[in-house]
């Protein structure tokens, strides 16, 4: 590299949104991928926050995510940087795809930081093994950047991948490792895919990139004019003061979808394109996940608890129950305690067909598991029947529920650890271990944990309907009155 100046700021922007569909049961709209926890009990999330402070300058790591995501990926992002940490947030109202978000990212680094900003946009549901390489190529990448580049990462194919869309290599861009974009080329075939491997010419496209903020927003204008108005028009309409930053759900509703690839990079003449073997996965389905297991002699790879007779070349995962498989061969089993899946190896990529089932079906299993994630901690279904529903709420310290109501159904509270302070109607007490408390059809409440360590508690509910839609809130710290 012959850049001699010192390169601008590098800030990395997560995008973290996307139900996975391919890894249902375990991904789920409520649960998406990047909250999934791995072989050594770290979450993409968690990766991806870590791979990002790794190389910022001491800049802030900008996330992009929804209200619905927003609480559970701080407490993760706590576990790694600590309660105190100050990295900022951008949350969007409803999804657009990455053309978008990303400009937003863009507004807000340039209004932050000017024309110093360099954005390394990262998903946060990928896996990298080798940080030192993905480092180099970073340092490579925003070598491009600073040079006026919109830089993309291709990774190095290994097989002929029909999963993944590929990008054609270019001239090689002088005093650089890099090499300008020739083409970028959908999902293939499987005799395409064989080709494009042998040519040596192509690389998967990692959905990864580098430039800066202002280039990709002048790239935007040019390209898709309609998403750049709109995404200025988001910015310019936000209380930038806001902690989170929230996008307006009018301005940003009303803002064309498209991904980064189509709006920008297929179309844009100073694309370039670093290349990376630094052990890159989008574990973009049940197949690529079974790869981070290690297998026993049969070429069975299992995760939770299981009993294998006379099988081969299987996955099974469970989370609390045995599993057992008697006699079967390339397979993927999936047990999440509500859901059950049982698939062909080969046919994992087909797992979103089941999801998109249940979706039309109006099913919860496509959204929920049987432990939900709130903002004040969690809630787990112990029963779910016709006339009654039973839950196991944990309620973090100092955390808040809404003051609500509903139409349709009552409750009956009994904690069973903790202190818990509760409001009926505008009755206020405090519930002990054993003790217990009413809250009729159509009255005011709320619960709140004033103490210093989590409240579990049991909530039976008993009507005739328990659905989430009704829940009327009148007020709530987490900004879920409208």
């Amino acid at each position: 590299m012959t850049n001699s100046k010192k390169p601008k700021t590098l800030v990395p922007v997560i995008l973290s949104g996307g139900a996975g569909t391919r890894l249902w049961p375990v991904s789920r709209r409520a649960h998406p991928k990047p909250f999934m926890k791995l072989v050594d009990g770290e979450s993409l999330a968690e990766k991806t926050f870590r791979r990002a402070l790794a190389v910022t300058d001491d800049a802030p790591v900008l996330t992009v995510t929804s209200r619905d995501y927003y609480f559970y990926t701080r407490d993760l992002y706590d576990t790694v940087a600590g309660a105190d940490h100050d990295h900022p947030f951008l949350l969007e109202p409803v999804g657009r795809n990455t053309a978008p978000a990303i400009a937003l990212a863009a507004h807000f680094l340039q209004e932050r930081l000017g024309p110093k900003a360099l954005m390394l946009v990262l998903p946060a549901d990928h896996l990298i093994v080798n940080e030192a390489r993905f480092q180099s190529a970073v340092d490579e990448a925003r070598s491009l950047a600073d040079r006026g580049y919109l830089v993309t990462f291709g990774i190095h194919p290994t097989q002929p991948e029909t999963g993944y869309g590929y990008i054609r290599k270019g001239d090689p861009i002088a005093n650089s490792g890099g090499h300008q974009v020739a083409a970028f080329v959908e999902k293939p075939d499987e005799k395409t895919a064989v080709e494009y491997v042998r040519s040596g010419e192509y690389e998967w496209n990692s959905g990864m990139f580098c430039f800066g903020a202002a280039a990709y927003l002048e790239a935007l204008r040019t390209h898709a004019p309609e998403i750049a108005a709109a995404a200025s028009a988001c910015w310019e309409g936000m209380e930038r003061e806001q902690r989170p930053l929230e996008i307006p759900l009018d301005l940003f509703g009303a803002c064309p979808a498209d991904s980064i690839d189509y709006a920008v990079m297929e179309k844009a003449p100073n694309c370039a394109v670093v290349s990376g073997d630094f052990g890159w996965s989008d574990i973009g389905s049940w197949k690529a996940m079974s790869e981070l297991f290690e297998s026993d002699a049969a070429g069975n790879r299992i995760q939770g608890k299981a009993v294998v007779v006379e099988s081969h070349n299987c996955f099974i995962k469970g989370e609390g129950r045995l599993v057992a498989a008697v006699g079967v061969h390339d397979l993927v089993i999936v047990d999440t305690g509500d859901a059950v899946l049982v698939a062909d190896r080969e046919r994992a990529q087909d797992v979103k067909e089941v999801v998109s089932q249940l979706t039309d079906l109006k099913d919860q299993a496509a959204e929920y598991h049987q432990t939900v994630h709130r903002p004040w901690g969690s809630y787990s279904i112990l029963e779910d029947a016709d006339d009654c529903k039973v839950k196991r709420l944990v309620v973090k310290p100092g955390q808040v529920l809404s003051l609500q109501m509903h139409h349709k159904r009552s409750e009956h509270w009994t904690v069973i650890r903790g202190v818990a302070k509760v409001r009926i109607d505008r009755e206020e007490f405090l519930l002990r271990p054993n003790e217990s408390t009413y809250i009729p059809v159509e009255t005011q409440h709320r619960l709140e944990n004033p103490g210093t360590e989590d409240v579990h508690l049991i909530e039976v509910q008993t009507g005739d309907y328990f659905g989430e839609d009704d829940i009327v809130r009148y007020e709530d710290i987490y900004g879920r009155v409208k």
